[in-house]
């Protein structure tokens, strides 16, 4: 099956980032097709950066054809409603996918993301998708997105500070990585904690294999109609 993994911004070695986190839980099968933004902002952070990226997403997906499945690489789900609208394929968002992996193999989880002012964003989010009760908080570290891009030491700590803080304080049985760019901090966090640290790339290709595995395409009955 063909999987188009789309970075809604604009900075391709996030792309690249995700891309191989991705291809790591992939099916020998699967062929994952990694596309960047070519128009919209270089990080998404809080609702503007959302609202501006939306354009070029929808311009990016509609460049790619025989595509059985898509994958927004955003953990805000940028655009996810609007990508469904386009496509009988399965659309998922990494964040979604993220929360309901979580909410199955933990009775509650929190959320470790990048700047506070995303938090109000995946808390409405936890609200839409029904799993707010299932979340102890959405905890920001406070490091840039791009900041990720450099594989600096002391942001690394202070994830696991707030991870640490999630599970002392909360009592948080699992932790949500929230932004593509922490994708390859899953395992190593895992081991480190003792408990299951998601991120939303390979929980997002892993769920997109199982539905179109299943058969499911997205409903053009009602909302996600264009009629």
């Amino acid at each position: 099956m063909n999987i188009l993994l789309v970075n809604p911004n604009t900075t391709a070695s996030m792309t690249e980032k995700a891309l191989a986190a991705a291809q790591n839980v992939a099916h020998a099968d699967t062929k994952i097709i990694g596309a960047t933004s070519q128009h919209g902002p270089p990080s998404i952070q809080g609702y503007l950066d959302a609202a501006n990226c939306v354009p070029g997403l929808l311009e990016e997906v509609k460049a790619h054809k025989n595509i059985d499945a898509i994958v927004i690489a955003c953990f805000d789900d940028t655009g996810l409603d609007a990508v469904r609208c386009t496509t009988t394929a399965p659309v998922l968002g990494i964040g979604e996918a993220a929360f309901h992996a979580a909410s199955m193999v933990a009775n509650k989880f929190a959320v470790v993301t990048t700047l506070s002012r995303s938090v109000p964003g995946l808390e409405n989010n936890l609200m839409r998708y029904g799993l707010a009760q299932k979340c102890v908080g959405v905890r920001a570290s406070d490091i840039p997105v791009l900041k990720l891009e450099e594989n600096d030491p002391a942001s690394l700590d202070r994830i696991r500070d707030e991870i640490r803080i999630a599970i002392t304080d909360t009592h948080a049985e699992a932790i949500v990585l929230g932004c593509a760019g922490m994708a390859p901090l899953m395992a190593q966090l895992s081991d480190e904690f003792g408990l299951p640290v998601i991120d939303g790339v390979a929980a997002g290709i892993t769920l997109a294999e199982a539905m179109v595995g299943c058969g499911l395409t997205t409903s053009k009955k009602g909302a996600y109609s264009v009629d």
